[in-house]
């Protein structure tokens, strides 16, 4: 009799799954179990976490370009290009030529889109934060020294790291 297939959720303590095969499945139903939170906190206001992703880098980045912006999100270019183009389309995001380059673009928030986004910081703060009370502190910031270190070779979406 063979074995039955191993299914994506084959994950608890039993899993017969190869241990990296086991922590990539449990990346990505984190990865769209929150997603989906964020995006249901975000829907009434017509955006999504990709978007608000954007908004947050531009933001942090001071005016980057596309290319800037995607290698921030660990995204493409391409991707960060249509996600522009809709943050525009809704007043949140302006395209603005670079004063020292004019070939170049940059990513620049709007009023509305700065005082919408400063409105949002705290509850989804305390939402993020009530997502991760399951671990402590301490065990928080070992999640986060180990995810880092499982980035950092991984490079960015389009490089040929490995």
């Amino acid at each position: 009799m063979s074995e039955p297939e191993q299914t994506l959720f084959d994950l608890g303590p039993d899993s017969r799954l190869a241990p990296p095969v086991r922590a990539f499945r449990f990346s990505l139903v984190l990865a769209q179990r929150l997603r989906y939170l964020m995006d249901d906190r975000l829907r009434a206001d017509g955006l999504t976490t990709q978007q608000a992703a954007l908004l947050t880098a531009v933001h942090a980045l001071d005016g980057p370009t596309v290319t800037e912006a995607a290698a921030a999100l660990g995204s493409t270019h391409q991707n960060v290009a249509q996600l522009v183009g809709a943050l525009e389309r809704k007043g949140m995001l302006r395209i603005e030529p670079d004063p020292a380059d004019r070939r170049r673009r940059r990513l620049v928030p709007t009023e509305a889109g700065a005082r919408y986004w400063a409105s949002r910081d705290a509850g989804d703060e305390a939402a993020i934060a009530e997502w991760f009370a399951g671990l402590t502190p301490d065990e928080l910031d070992d999640w986060c020294r180990l995810t880092a270190r499982i980035l950092k070779p991984l490079g960015r979406p389009g490089s040929r790291s490995l």
